[in-house]
């Protein structure tokens, strides 16, 4: 598949989109993003930002969808999951993950614009009133801000690598320590960060920056529980992502439990609106399985996410595909994803090799 990809991205995939292929062949589909980037924003990290798109993107992808295909409102997707409706042809769900300011300074108004809806899943950690950023984005961060290498060190039982001169040591450090912390609380998580600012010799309010510029607001900055209020006041549908963001898979049973339980009680409290719907961190079958599902069952949700392909039709409700929409995605690649025709070609290569 590596060696067709750039053919099908480049040849194929444009002269199936300028023809009508895809949405002549498109069923069912949720589709999640992960926020926008401002306008302002001046990415310096592909890696980092890669699962951003930008606005000029966005709404592209927003008119292609509005074009071709039938863009469903969250409550018709929940009529939809207690069988008392049908969905139309194409029908097509949007979704958000992690809450991020720019959901409601950036893409609430453009969906507005375009009269579509969308469903925020946004942590917990929304639901409160001091700024923040997601951890694992902190721990990024932290580790890009490091001026020169630094020595292990032990926290808590787990061993904490050297942090090298080289970046790409520095992300892949970066991903085993998401794995290993997510063991943690996410008051742990919080005092690892803590502690790691001194161990590597991070001067104090390195961070302000991702917290106070407008700009870098905008990208990093989580939701607060008044910023929720104002998207449900302006009827838009929250859904939870967890209290705090970890590797459900890497946890004890009863503190992924929490996780999951307790999101969706801060957000109902704070918004006063029923949570019927969530998003697992990462969204793999290596961040959440079976366990996690029927966690999900028991805290009360009606439904749940991945971020994996899939036959939406025929997947369980707790473990429903989606779409993930990255920054690199063409308007072609895009519409081959939404439709389904990229996973069934994907197969098709798998069956013949």
């Amino acid at each position: 598949m590596r060696l067709l990809s750039p053919i099908l991205q480049r040849l194929v995939y444009p002269a199936m989109g300028k023809v009508g292929y895809f949405h002549s062949r498109a069923s069912a589909a949720v589709i999640t993003y992960h926020g926008v980037l401002p306008a302002e924003y001046r990415s310096t990290d592909a890696f980092l930002d890669n699962t951003l798109v930008s606005i000029d993107a966005f709404r592209s992808q927003l008119s292609l969808l509005k074009q071709h295909y039938n863009v469903i409102s969250p409550e018709l997707f929940l009529e939809w999951i207690h069988g008392t409706e049908k969905l139309p042809p194409r029908a097509v769900l949007l979704t958000c993950d992690d809450g991020l300011l720019n959901n409601l300074t950036v893409m609430t108004p453009i969906l507005q614009e375009y009269g579509l809806q969308c469903l925020f899943f946004v942590t917990g950690t929304s639901a409160g009133e001091n700024p923040a950023l997601l951890w694992y984005v902190e721990l990024y961060l932290m580790l890009t801000e490091v001026s020169q290498a630094r020595p292990a060190f032990e926290w808590k039982g787990i061993r904490i690598p050297a942090v090298s001169d080289s970046q790409e040591d520095r992300r892949s450090q970066w991903l085993q320590l998401m794995d290993r912390l997510s063991r943690f609380s996410g008051k742990d998580r919080t005092e690892f960060l803590q502690e790691a600012c001194g161990r590597w010799c991070l001067k104090p309010g390195w961070e302000r920056r991702y917290l106070e510029d407008p700009v870098m607001r905008q990208r990093f900055h989580l939701l607060r529980a008044r910023d929720l209020k104002e998207m449900t006041d302006a009827r838009v549908t929250i859904g939870a992502h967890t209290m705090s963001h970890p590797m459900l898979s890497q946890q004890p049973a009863e503190l992924a439990g929490e996780e999951i339980n307790q999101c969706r009680i801060e957000l109902q409290n704070c918004t006063g609106k029923p949570v019927w719907a969530l998003a697992y961190p990462y969204g793999t079958p290596t961040a959440a399985g079976e366990r996690e599902f029927d966690l999900a069952r028991t805290a009360g949700y009606e439904c749940a996410f991945m971020n994996i392909p899939g036959r939406l039709e025929k997947a369980s409700r707790l473990a429903l595909p989606r779409v993930h929409v990255t920054a690199e995605m063409s308007p072609s690649v895009f519409e081959a994803h939404v439709s389904g025709v990229h996973e069934s070609i994907r197969n098709l290569i798998r069956r013949t090799r």
